[in-house]
């Protein structure tokens, strides 16, 4: 029987906003997302993409229909607001009968889905059948990296006001040599540090500036999203490089927990050696050996 654990609202958010050439909702065995409240609270709204779970004559859960959980990366089961495993709510009681058939762990959402919804209202829906043509086209946010507060993305989703909007992002890191975010029209502080993503780039010098910047914005409890062309290497960089100064995580820490949140970022070689460096300038010794095979 897999183990069975709570999740916080955003890293539901981010599993959901996953993606590599398209979104990863439509790999078949990405995400099982379950809605164990009363179909009716279902078909009045429930969190995109999910299926609401069946129980038989005796009031028992059922496993989902056309759903193979033994081979799904990750099992998520939410009710209307289950907060701990010693709540024997639908949620829990859903999530013992998927435990049973899932190889993975599965999650219950903490809050379920009034706290969800509460903080990503753009994520709820009445749609209940999608296509597969439907699911690569979702539109995909940025991930989350501090709750509320800082987020990681692409250019594309740097430019998208309705992104910014629905995220109420305050300021745009951009990492690019273009200074394309600078044209959006909105009230967002822009930033733009024109580094190229080459492993002979110069990040490191720009780093305190960048981390100034953000740390400044975040501190008044302003949101901020930090971009760069692909939202991989560059601005995953600056993101781990802001972890170590503003949280003290190491570079390992800090690099174990980037890839939580988004398992598709990848620095360059040039930028880890930066980012090792700085691990050194804002720690004081090497904490981190960057010739691990993890890195």
């Amino acid at each position: 029987m897999a183990e069975i654990m709570i999740c916080e609202p955003f890293e539901l958010y981010n599993l959901l906003n996953q993606c590599s050439r398209v979104s990863r909702l439509a790999e078949t065995n990405y995400l099982c997302l379950i809605d164990a409240r009363d179909p009716e609270d279902y078909r009045t709204s429930h969190i995109i993409t999910a299926k609401n779970v069946k129980m038989d004559s005796e009031g028992a859960f059922l496993l989902p229909e056309a759903v193979e959980v033994d081979s799904m990366q990750h099992v998520v089961v939410y009710d209307s607001n289950t907060s701990c495993l010693r709540e024997q709510g639908r949620a829990v009681q859903c999530a013992q009968v998927l435990a049973r058939a899932s190889l993975n762990p599965v999650h219950i959402v903490r809050g379920g889905f009034q706290r969800f919804t509460a903080l990503y209202t753009f994520l709820r829906t009445e749609k209940i059948i999608y296509t597969v043509t439907e699911l690569e086209n979702l539109k995909t946010y940025p991930v989350e990296i501090i709750a509320g507060l800082l987020y990681l993305g692409d250019q594309k989703q740097g430019m998208d006001s309705s992104i910014l909007k629905d995220l109420k992002i305050s300021a745009v890191v951009s990492i690019s040599q273009s200074d394309a975010v600078e044209s959006i029209k909105g009230n967002q502080t822009i930033l733009n540090i024109p580094v190229a993503d080459s492993v002979v780039s110069d990040l490191h010098s720009c780093l305190e500036r960048i981390c100034s910047f953000i740390g400044s914005h975040i501190n008044m409890g302003s949101r901020v999203l930090v971009v760069s062309r692909q939202g991989r290497s560059r601005c995953s960089a600056v993101t781990i490089a802001f972890l170590i100064h503003h949280l003290k995580y190491t570079l390992e820490e800090a690099w174990k927990y980037m890839l939580k949140c988004k398992p598709s970022m990848r620095p360059n070689t040039g930028f880890l050696q930066q980012l090792s460096d700085w691990e050194l300038h804002t720690m004081g010794t090497k904490v981190t050996d960057i010739s691990e095979p993890n890195f």
